[in-house]
């Protein structure tokens, strides 16, 4: 009689399939002092936040007060989607009574928001866009959430959030979640970009890929190519050239997330220029361009406002916006190129 045998597993396999989002970071940190577990911690409370959204954008066009505007207007003079207000609600729930995070910082806020019982022991500070690219919710599109941690170094004595108007060279972690066939959450706390898949079988983020690098250079450039005529002569004149030249191909999504998630893999560039009318742009600094250049120079790319590194860009307010240029080193530097040649001869230089 043949004695049947357990087809063997892959040892490496198995244990990418037990690396969950939590462990992953200890495991980053070699460390389990009590601040590596806060931001263990923190983390998987960022999951759970990315969750619950996932759930409730899979339901959407099965539910009542899901899709659709509020009739209200943020700080932004934007108006409010019922999905953005439900996503920053979550993270702010996630968070209540966790003793990990004092407060939280959104867009969607015109202050922050403070967790009184965290904040003798909460140690850090959560920035966060609930969901990025809330235009596409409505029509069943990419969307995203954006967040950043930074340490508490000083009070708040204004409950203003005044300290956080520091570079993004202060961040000690950042990422995103893009929620869409799979819902992917990638992130960096300074030791590379890595990320995992919710798999919903196990309710848990599982590791999906270590070390991420974005190529030198790719294919894609990514912008609103409408607002065309409202940008300045360099942008018009980078857009002319990449048009002219083999090898560029146009991809946008008008979610941030997923077009940033696109050139992470393959490379590339994404740009939302300012306007003549608007030169401080659209994308806000802290919620927005500071997070996702963390984790694009963690990844071996480059993140400028065309003129200046965005990491090393000091906010003036809590909603300050930039211009971002963002992705493979080489594509940003050309865009860069066009910028400052334009202001070298605008100088008479």
């Amino acid at each position: 009689m043949t004695s049947l045998q357990t087809p063997a597993i892959p040892e490496h396999s198995l244990d990418r399939d037990c690396t969950t989002l939590s462990r992953h970071v200890l495991q980053q940190l070699q460390s389990f002092s009590p601040e590596a577990q806060d931001l263990s911690a923190i983390m998987n409370r960022i999951a759970l936040a990315g969750k619950l959204v996932a759930r409730r954008l899979s339901r959407a066009g099965l539910m009542a007060d899901v899709l659709g505007f509020t009739g209200e207007t943020n700080i932004q003079g934007e108006s409010v989607k019922k999905m953005d207000v439900y996503a920053n609600d979550v993270f702010i729930s996630v968070f209540k009574q966790s003793g990990l995070v004092c407060r939280l910082a959104s867009e969607e806020m015109d202050k922050p928001y403070y967790i009184p019982e965290n904040c003798p022991i909460g140690r850090y500070t959560l920035l966060y866009d609930p969901i990025d690219g809330s235009s596409n919710v409505d029509i069943n599109l990419n969307v995203g959430s954006i967040f950043a941690i930074r340490q508490q170094k000083e009070d708040d004595l204004d409950g203003e959030g005044n300290d956080l108007l520091k570079d993004g060279q202060e961040q000690i972690a950042a990422g995103y979640i893009v929620y869409g066939p799979s819902t992917m959450l990638v992130y960096s706390i300074g030791h590379g970009v890595h990320s995992f898949l919710l798999d919903p079988s196990l309710g848990e983020f599982i590791l999906a890929q270590e070390n991420i690098k974005i190529p030198d250079h790719g294919p894609v450039y990514s912008t609103n190519e409408g607002n065309f005529w409202q940008w300045d002569d360099a942008i018009r004149d980078y857009t002319r050239y990449v048009h002219r030249h083999e090898g560029y191909t146009a991809r946008y999504s008008g979610a941030l997330v997923g077009d940033i998630h696109r050139i992470l893999m393959q490379g590339g560039v994404f740009l939302y220029p300012g306007t003549v009318k608007k030169p401080e742009g659209k994308l806000r600094l802290l919620y927005e361009s500071a997070p996702l250049a963390f984790l694009v120079e963690q990844a071996g790319g480059k993140a400028s406002n065309g003129m200046k590194r965005i990491l090393d860009i000091v906010p003036d307010k809590l909603h300050a916006r930039s211009p971002l240029v963002i992705g493979s080193k080489e594509d940003v530097s050309l865009v860069e190129s066009f910028i400052q040649d334009h202001q070298r001869r605008a100088n008479g230089n």
